[in-house]
């Protein structure tokens, strides 16, 4: 029994067996193997969730083998991609052939499989999360049957398992639209917040990217604007000595010691946060688009996200800037806010409306369950959908008032599983 735990150390399960399935047939087999025992089977990828969407003490499928882009036409742009690839291994090798996503999120550490199920989104006011680009889905279900679903074929398969929180079956293939390379310009700066929160309905429609972070008990936020250059574009990077120095000394190392020494001293947390604030630098450049979309990240945390109607934000960011000072322990770590368009997924957080995304993150090892129950009841109160990968208490019947979707959503659960094979306690709290 080899213990596992996710990116944050948030969750450690000992599996009672661990399938490393090498092709479909075997991913078969895995699934088999659990039915025979009168086990529930969880597909796992790269373990960065913050839940335990990933997790079980049954058998588990590690799908590390099934690796890599499997077809692909450069002239349509359509992919097939092996569930088990990362999103760093993807990006590579569309790269390699003239190929890129359209929109993606700042952490490339995923499995494909892993990012669409959970909803992993980017940053667009007109572009969805990663679930949009995918045009089709290949899926064994609990009986061992290799199936495959796109929107002319299994068409409600296919919209619940988009983001299916691994629930419908063990994904082994994903198609996506990717399109030819193309390069973006980035702008970063801080502004103050008043005024980005007082445009921010005008910024996220006028960038092709948009999104800023707040520090807690500063007054500026980094603002971040990135947009396509022409096609033909040449890059115009950081250069190497001022990448380094802002990434890993100032984002990772200097930050780190920052968050340590304010996790073994509390009361430095609040000065700290404010000089981080302060000390927030401009910088502009251009790169291929997944070296943008991308950030490093070494320094560890915990997170919980809502997705808001996108008219909310002020209100609640409002709220939470009412709330941080309140707490018994200070937040180490900034707020961060994105967009996306609204989508048909039936459990995407997008589905039915424009969103914005607010994530609440700390630093880890430190006290983050006050504020991130305090900052669940600002975003509910708006309606805010929890991010599947991320921390949330809500259970199956108050998700259900926020999906219009749900139910039906189970409703193809208990065709494809009918003995929930592919549950976990988590599936149990939030489906019920």
């Amino acid at each position: 029994m080899t213990r596992w735990t996710n990116w944050a150390g948030t969750v450690a399960v000992s599996p009672k067996r661990v399938h490393t399935p090498r092709d479909v047939e075997e991913v078969a087999a895995a699934v088999g193997s659990a039915a025979s025992d009168g086990a529930r089977v969880r597909a796992r990828g790269s373990g960065h969730s913050f839940t335990a969407i990933a997790a079980t003490e049954e058998h588990a499928l590690e799908l590390s083998a099934l690796s890599g882009i499997s077809s692909a036409d450069p002239e349509t742009g359509i992919v097939t991609v092996r569930a088990g690839t990362t999103l760093r291994t993807l990006n590579r090798e569309l790269d390699a052939l003239g190929l890129a996503m359209t929109n993606l999120g700042d952490i490339d550490a995923q499995t494909i499989a892993g990012a669409i199920s959970t909803g992993t989104h980017g940053t667009g006011a007109r572009l969805g999360g990663l679930a949009t680009q995918v045009a089709g889905l290949e899926l064994v279900l609990a009986d061992g049957t290799p199936v495959r679903c796109s929107a002319e074929e299994n068409p409600e398969l296919f919209a619940a398992a988009r983001v299916g929180l691994g629930a419908l079956g063990v994904l082994t293939a994903v198609t996506l639209r990717c399109e030819p390379a193309f390069v973006l310009h980035a702008r970063e700066r801080p502004e103050p917040l008043e005024e980005v929160l007082a445009g921010f309905a005008e910024s996220a429609l006028a960038e092709d990217h948009f999104e800023f972070y707040w520090f807690p008990y500063g007054r500026n936020a980094l603002v971040k604007r990135n947009n396509r250059l022409p096609r033909g574009s040449s890059p115009e990077p950081l250069g190497r000595i001022k990448s380094f120095v802002d990434y890993e000394v100032t984002e990772n190392f200097a930050f780190g010691a920052l968050c340590r020494a304010g996790r073994a001293i509390p009361r430095l947390v609040t000065p700290f946060g404010r000089l981080s604030s302060a000390l927030l630098s401009p910088r502009e450049y251009s790169d291929y688009s997944h070296k943008v979309f991308v950030t490093k990240r070494s320094v560890r945390f915990v997170e919980s996200e809502f997705a808001v109607p996108r008219e909310s934000v002020g209100e609640v960011l409002t709220e939470l800037r009412e709330l941080v000072p309140k707490l018994e322990s200070p937040v180490a770590f900034p707020v961060e806010v994105r967009v996306a368009a609204a989508d048909d997924i039936w459990l995407s957080t997008a589905y039915g409306r424009d969103s914005a995304y607010i994530a609440v993150h700390q630093f880890l090892g430190m006290p983050y369950r006050e504020y991130f129950a305090a900052f669940a009841a600002i975003a509910g109160a708006v309606g805010g959908r929890p991010h599947w990968g991320k921390m949330h208490e809500l259970d199956a019947e108050q998700l259900r008032a926020r999906y219009p979707r749900f139910d039906d959503f189970l409703r193809v659960r208990k065709e494809v599983d009918p003995e929930k094979r592919f549950g976990n306690p988590y599936l149990d709290r939030v489906l019920g």
